[in-house]
């Protein structure tokens, strides 16, 4: 017992041959190459980290709770551009479906006409005639303000 500890608590570390190196970084470098290729990733990249639906942010370790959504609800149709996917929330991906009651869907058995739009949700509806009212029409606080109240005389 002379002041040197009995075992050493840190894992001893293995180096990897040349050839078992060479083949995990080909294997890495493959996985990235793979994720890159995914849709995903892709509208990751092409579109802001924001729920195309409720408008909230995501980023870091939340990023993982925004999904891709392909409009036309068909997962074989990843056009490079993008234009058929949106970046939803989980709790508004899982709304979107629910919306549309994919039972009897996916076959088309439903009339195009029946169909319920892609989105539901519109922020900004109404926000015109909130900020700038009609010429002929007073704002409805102008207009009680504008003729005083008469009393009657006894």
């Amino acid at each position: 017992m002379n002041g040197e500890p009995r075992f050493n608590m840190r894992p001893k570390k293995k180096t990897l041959d040349p050839d078992k190196q060479a083949q995990v970084l080909a294997e890495l470098r493959r996985d990235v190459a793979l994720r890159q290729k995914s849709y995903r990733e892709q509208a990751l990249r092409i579109f802001p980290h924001l729920c195309a639906r409720c408008g909230r942010e995501f980023s870091g370790k939340r990023l993982r709770e925004l999904t891709v959504h392909h409009k036309d609800h068909n997962h074989d149709n990843n056009p490079p551009d993008g234009s058929n996917w949106e970046l939803l929330c989980l709790y508004c991906h899982d709304h979107e479906h629910e919306k549309f009651g994919m039972a009897g869907y996916y076959d088309g058995s439903e009339p195009e006409d029946r169909r319920p739009s892609p989105s539901i949700f519109k922020p900004f509806e109404g926000l015109d005639t909130l900020l700038k009212p009609g010429a002929d029409e007073p704002p409805a606080d102008e207009d009680k303000r504008s003729e005083p109240e008469e009393k009657p005389k006894p």
